[in-house]
């Protein structure tokens, strides 16, 4: 089976299908672009320009190749360097970055910045309640992560996304996806004793780990 096609199904709002239904050619900035995304984004979707910035080269895979522009920048200019992009692109995506930041709340600002009017935005970074989650190979507590700076707060992230000029078409504070939790729920007896977590994100969505957000800006 496709792995795609598993990834859409389990976790319908995660980052796979936000991606599918961008439009054709559509310019994108991914926003901490480690673990391969720019070969897994351009893989997926050929037509996007595709922009990715982070503050090194985090597990990739020939991220020039793939990248229309990568962009690698030191902590302390992260923030800065996305204000510099304002109202540049089509799409944002962050997966799992924000946590990582020195600023997130103006690395959250220039994200929704930098997006065009009518632009898209995708969100997902560990909910609030994922400092109490057991401990698993692969993160499952806040915690398990040691470059973790910060625990995002979710109404903090959605007064954000509104203040500068943003909607919200999807939120999920802990998200957990009907067949990626039976999944999860499946799978989880194998998870426990492995002390790890299960594959397509399933523990993820067992436990309701990520908080999801889709934004469009409006203003």
């Amino acid at each position: 089976m496709n792995k795609l096609f598993i990834h859409k199904l389990l976790r319908p709002k995660g980052k796979v299908s936000f991606i599918e239904k961008l439009p054709k050619n559509a310019k994108i900035l991914d926003v901490g672009c480690g673990n391969a995304s720019p070969y897994h984004t351009k893989r997926q979707r050929p037509d996007l320009v595709y922009y990715g910035i982070d503050i090194s080269n985090y597990n990739q895979q020939e991220p020039e190749r793939y990248a229309d522009r990568y962009i690698i920048t030191p902590p302390e200019n992260f923030a800065v360097a996305i204000e510099e992009m304002e109202g540049t692109f089509d799409a944002v995506i962050s997966a799992h970055n924000l946590e990582h930041c020195d600023d997130p709340a103006r690395v959250c600002s220039a994200m929704m910045k930098s997006l065009k009017f009518g632009g898209s935005l995708y969100l997902a970074f560990p909910c609030e309640k994922s400092i109490s989650f057991p401990k698993r190979e692969g993160t499952l507590n806040f915690y398990d992560d040691p470059s973790h700076n910060y625990l995002p707060k979710y109404d903090h992230i959605i007064y954000s996304i509104l203040a500068n000029g943003g909607c919200i078409d999807f939120s999920a504070d802990r998200y957990r996806p009907v067949f990626g939790f039976l999944a999860g729920l499946i799978l989880e007896p194998f998870g426990a004793i492995l002390k790890r977590n299960m594959p397509y994100a399933s523990t993820w969505a067992l436990y309701g780990f990520e908080t999801i957000i889709w934004a469009t800006r409006r203003a």
